[in-house]
């Protein structure tokens, strides 16, 4: 149906992905509108964007990268909305001298909170531009996933600083500035004034799992996809996800 279903790239979106649309469909009902306004900070290249636009939605996506926004104009007018997607170059920080202060009915922030600053300070931008019982979709980096990836690599060492350094960095190459739990997550969400409906684990298998075997195995890729779907709820996964997905709701 769209960019997120793509058979390699449903592995890391699928989860999301779904509850995503679930929540702008419930969302639009008690908006009493088919069409929402979305804000996608970070949005890049359109991974998400493009699809929500396809649901007739209209997306604002803020990134500082002129490359992704170049990029994602191109795919919006590929798919045919790209007079439903703006694209919009700042970040997190300067989030309201590009956009305005509550005038959004849903916000994603995936892959963002990494590599801010003040991740709290951060989220706040994100929530200040929701409107009244606005719908936040919070992705990022899980800290367990990266220990358990460096330990089946065979770095132990790398592993147990991960889990042991404050912002779960596995040494001084790793690409990723920070990385959250669960509870983490949860707890900037919460002190930032939203209501926690749902946490997920995302990419629990799909990174662990040799993609000769996905790609050759007849009806393998559908299987993973529903056992990750299967786990993405499961409190007990959540620990070891390569990352975290938080869906919340402003009061």
């Amino acid at each position: 149906m769209s960019d997120p279903l793509r058979p390699r790239a449903s592995l890391r979106t699928a989860v999301v992905w779904e509850v995503l649309k679930d929540a702008l469909e419930r969302r639009a009902v008690a908006a009493g509108r088919e069409d929402l306004d979305v804000l996608d900070t970070g949005g890049g290249t359109g991974n998400f964007a493009v699809p929500v636009a396809r649901l007739g939605h209209r997306v604002t996506v803020v990134d500082p990268s002129p490359n992704a926004l170049f990029a994602l104009e191109r795919r919006a007018a590929e798919a045919g909305v790209a007079d439903r997607v703006r694209a919009v170059q700042g970040d997190a920080g300067g989030l309201f001298d590009v956009v305005d202060r509550g005038g959004y009915d849903a916000v994603l922030c995936h892959g963002v909170l990494e590599y801010v600053d003040d991740p709290a300070e951060g989220l706040r931008n994100v929530v200040a531009a929701l409107r009244p019982a606005g719908t936040l979709s919070l992705l990022a980096a899980g800290l367990g996933g990266a220990v358990l990836a460096r330990a089946l690599a065979g770095h132990f060492n790398e592993a147990r600083q991960a889990l042991t350094d404050p912002s779960g960095r596995w040494g001084e190459g790793d690409p990723v500035p920070r990385r959250f739990t669960a509870e983490q997550l949860s707890g900037l969400v919460t002190d930032a004034g939203l209501h926690v409906g749902a946490v997920h684990g995302v990419r629990v298998f799909a990174d662990l799992v040799p993609g000769v075997l996905v790609d050759t195995e007849p009806g393998a890729m559908e299987a993973l996809l529903k056992l990750e779907a299967a786990a993405a709820e499961q409190p007990a996964f959540h620990s070891v996800a390569t990352q975290l997905h938080v869906l919340a709701e402003r009061g």
